[in-house]
């Protein structure tokens, strides 16, 4: 996959060289690219910022320089565009496994008050929000979604499995997790999954899934309420 992002805040984006997403770049199986909005200002002080028409606190980011990045970066418009923005789409499971399937994408990172809306209605496909709180700028939300989306292409992760059993991927959320030893502090590991019967071990971790998700998560709960005879069949064999 192949992710582009404008910013005026580049550096940021150093944070991608650690961990998972960092050996993935090494892999060649991610190639993100960072590119400063600045570099494309006419203005001879590389300004892309000025007040807004209408009056109002702070500063909005200018078309030209955003203008000419969004089509520099992607001239023949085959990335998916996506602002980074309070007022878009909220990122969910479902909208992180369609984006995985994108063979590019170009990432917009906002400032100060937001851009100009005719940026929007020319150059973006997608508005997408990280959640309903505002943040200093679009690049925290863009590495979010950069780290959400990379774990759905091929060989990011070790196993297809971290992906299939997590939270939100079945629409409950994930069941407890335990490793060696078998007892800290006084605390013990439950003994069902010391037992090696991997049949009772998957029915106790589905019915953690339900409890978890119905004390913390009760609109999700509500939500995948009518299909758990549907999901207890298929998983146990069970059902009316």
């Amino acid at each position: 996959m192949r992710i582009k992002v404008a910013t005026i805040f580049p550096e940021m984006f150093e944070a991608l060289d650690a961990g998972i997403i960092g050996k993935a770049k090494q892999k060649g199986l991610l190639n993100i690219e960072v590119f400063n909005i600045r570099d494309f200002s006419t203005d001879k002080h590389k300004k892309t910022d000025d007040a807004p028409f209408g009056g109002g606190a702070g500063m909005v980011m200018t078309p030209q320089p955003l203008h000419d990045a969004i089509n520099t970066l992607d001239k023949e418009h085959i990335a998916k565009r996506i602002y980074l923005s309070p007022k878009g789409k909220t990122l969910d499971q479902q909208t992180v496994e369609s984006l995985a399937k994108q063979d590019e994408l170009l990432l917009v990172c906002g400032s100060y008050e937001g851009i100009d809306e005719r940026i929007i209605e020319m150059d973006i496909d997608e508005e997408i929000s990280i959640g309903d709180y505002v943040l200093t700028g679009g690049e925290l939300p863009a590495m979010v979604l950069i780290n959400a989306v990379s774990r759905y292409v091929e060989g990011v992760l070790g196993s297809s499995e971290s992906t299939s059993e997590e939270s939100f991927a079945s629409g409950l959320l994930e069941y407890p997790q335990y490793t060696r030893p078998a007892v800290f502090e006084g605390k013990e590991v439950p003994q069902v999954l010391l037992g090696g019967n991997h049949a009772e071990i998957a029915k106790w971790r589905y019915s953690q899934q339900l409890e978890i998700t119905r004390q913390r998560r009760p609109d999700l709960y509500q939500k995948i309420l009518p299909t758990l005879k549907d999901i207890d069949k298929n998983k146990f064999g069970k059902g009316e």
